[in-house]
């Protein structure tokens, strides 16, 4: 695959989770009872970065919990998907507002995934999804209610967000498949 554009820099992506944090406290009316559950392994430092943009404006910084749907992944075969399921020590979603944060939408299995390991931990009073990139193709009925930037892409295409916490700078790129590349 070769980089075919950048769609945002360091500084798009700070705007974009700033404008996330402001529309996840005005929706739900502060943050009193709102968890962010960041989708391993982007999801994850894009839940902190925004859970800690909430506390800034706020003062209170909402809890964060790291979601492993490897096991809950409907496009893995069968026999890799009956693994026992465990989660960490985690604060009860008991009628909480939980905010499913990702990298990327794309078919949407990965959301379902990740709604399917929420309510396996509790009962939560809703489920919100907050995504960097919406790129469309959905094969599930699924919508985000907070988006950093819609991005329609052809299938060739790959959108890839680079976090500084595990690539050492912030980008969101579009890469290409060569011609003749698998």
């Amino acid at each position: 695959m070769q980089k075919k554009a950048e769609i945002m820099d360091a500084s798009a992506m700070k705007r974009a989770l700033t404008r996330i944090a402001f529309q996840i406290i005005e929706k739900n009316h502060g943050v009193k009872d709102v968890i962010l559950a960041g989708v391993r392994t982007r999801g994850v430092p894009l839940a902190n970065r925004i859970a800690n943009k909430i506390g800034e404006v706020e003062g209170v910084t909402p809890d964060v919990i790291e979601l492993d749907i490897s096991q809950l992944r409907d496009d893995l075969p069968r026999e890799d998907n009956q693994k026992g399921i465990s989660f960490p020590d985690i604060p009860s979603l008991q009628n909480k507002i939980v905010i499913l944060v990702d990298d990327v939408l794309y078919t949407g299995r990965t959301v379902r995934a990740g709604m399917d390991a929420i309510l396996k931990m509790g009962r939560a009073s809703r489920i919100q999804l907050a995504v960097m990139i919406d790129r469309g193709h959905r094969e599930l009925p699924i919508r985000p209610d907070y988006v950093g930037k819609n991005l329609p892409t052809s299938q060739s295409e790959r959108v890839c967000v680079n976090l500084n916490e595990i690539d050492g700078f912030d980008a969101v790129v579009i890469l290409e498949k060569i011609v003749g590349e698998k």
